[in-house]
């Protein structure tokens, strides 16, 4: 049975697969096509498609315990909060909250910054900064906060107007600036809308450690998080990272913010919580950033569905196959031959510009022209022929971008894939590529 257009998706007009199955890497649709899932769904699956015992958990669970209110205790929610501490976690951010997904665990980052001070009695310093190049959910908050060019199209009248500082962007960043001093340059980029804004205005900085599909897997120089960390020290500012993307070994780190040495005051996560399996985010506090909104009396606000306990026992058994089979480790490894591969796959191709990346969470740039870096007319849709090609030939990689930004294609796979299985999606994109651009003339 094909897909039903008058059933889904959402918008009319819309071709759709029809997924009806799914085991490892590999993803089968209604006519028995399969399809190499190197983009692990939305950057999402980490232990691979069909692990029963995931499964069984959810299932075992919903048989004892239906629905229980948010801030009540059961096991299952006891059991993940104890992992996470035991395994995950960085010392001090032990406090556990959890929603539905990334979206609402970004909000809640955001409401939990501003209550902070103003339990502190600092009503004043409400603002949160954003980066020019980022994305942090769906909400009309986080959306606007935001720097998704391409979905704020038609919500523009609505959107809260966050000040904003550049993203670090090594491939294009200012020919001026030499190599060793990019670091520098976007933190006093950033400490320069914290000035213009006003220190003792601002709540909070949020940012991805290491930008996912939005820019594609963009590394900052080694000394900007140091730096920015500082900042926010000295202004009494907090320091969020999203790492609903890159949490959870994606990164070849439990998370990305690890590749420094330092810490975020909250972190929020998504999609590897859960590897796909459940809809759960978590945002992740110390007492500190808490205790002022609890002595005020205050409260955080819990989703209807947040810490659902048979997602939790999804989560819980993900973080354990996760530790089992030493998959962080293996993202690493993966993703240091991945990285090579792209590399031998792009290096000389006229229309890419670079391929970047570390652990499971790689990309490619295309460009029209790799001197200038001048991309491609945006009606040209690039992006999207490159990932229909590379559908039709039985490989799923993942479109990223903003639209500002644009053609960057990333790949994300579950950590339990193969060599084989990368080698042979590398080269399907090559062929990919190479298809789209022609079909341009």
């Amino acid at each position: 049975m094909s897909a039903n257009e008058d059933l889904w998706p959402f918008l009319p007009g819309r071709r759709t697969l029809r997924i009806v199955s799914a085991s490892g890497a590999t993803l089968t649709t209604d006519d028995g096509r399969e399809i190499l899932d190197l983009a692990g769904g939305a950057i999402a699956v980490n232990v691979g498609h069909g692990r029963a015992e995931v499964a069984r958990a959810m299932a075992e669970e919903a048989e004892r315990l239906t629905y229980v209110v948010p801030p009540w205790a059961t096991p299952s929610r006891e059991r993940l909060v104890a992992r996470l501490r035991r395994a995950w976690l960085p010392p001090g951010l032990t406090r556990a909250y959890f929603a539905s997904g990334g979206s609402e665990a970004n909000e809640s980052a955001m409401k939990v910054a501003v209550q902070h001070f103003a339990a502190r009695g600092m009503p004043q310093k409400y603002k949160i900064i954003g980066r020019e190049l980022s994305y942090h959910g769906t909400t009309l908050a986080t959306t606007g906060l935001g720097g998704h060019a391409a979905r704020r199209i038609g919500l523009e009248a609505v959107l809260q107007d966050h000040p904003r500082a550049p993203t670090p962007y090594p491939l294009r960043a200012p020919a001026e600036v030499a190599t060793e001093e990019l670091g520098r340059y976007y933190a006093d980029a950033l400490e320069a809308v914290i000035d213009a804004e006003g220190p003792e205005t601002v709540a909070a900085i949020m940012a991805e450690p290491i930008v996912g599909s939005s820019g594609g897997a963009l590394i900052p120089p080694a000394d900007y998080w140091p730096r920015i960390r500082a900042l926010c020290d000295a202004h009494d500012i907090l320091l969020i990272f999203d790492e609903v993307m890159t949490g959870f070994g994606r990164t070849g780190r439990r998370f990305a913010f690890e590749f420094w040495d330092l810490t975020p005051d909250l972190l929020v996560s998504g999609k590897g919580l859960a590897g796909g399996y459940a809809p759960i985010g978590g945002l992740f506090a110390s007492d500190r950033v808490l205790a002022p909104i609890a002595e005020a009396g205050g409260e955080v606000m819990f989703h209807t569905f947040g810490a659902h306990p048979a997602a939790c026992a999804a989560a819980e058994r993900v973080l354990d196959i996760l530790e089992r089979e030493e998959l962080v480790s293996r993202a690493e490894t993966l993703g240091a031959k991945l990285s090579g591969w792209l590399h031998d796959a792009f290096a000389d191709h006229p229309y890419v510009a670079e391929s970047r990346g570390c652990g499971l969470l790689q990309a490619i740039e295309v460009v029209a022209d790799r001197n200038s870096l001048e991309p491609f007319p945006q009606a040209a849709g690039l992006t999207r022929s490159i990932v229909a090609a590379a559908l039709e030939r039985g490989v799923y990689c993942y479109w990223g971008g903003t639209g500002t930004i644009r053609d960057i294609v990333c790949l994300g796979p579950p950590f339990s894939i193969t060599e084989a299985e990368l080698k042979h999606g590398v080269a399907v994109l090559r062929e990919a590529v190479d298809t789209a651009i022609a079909q341009l003339g």
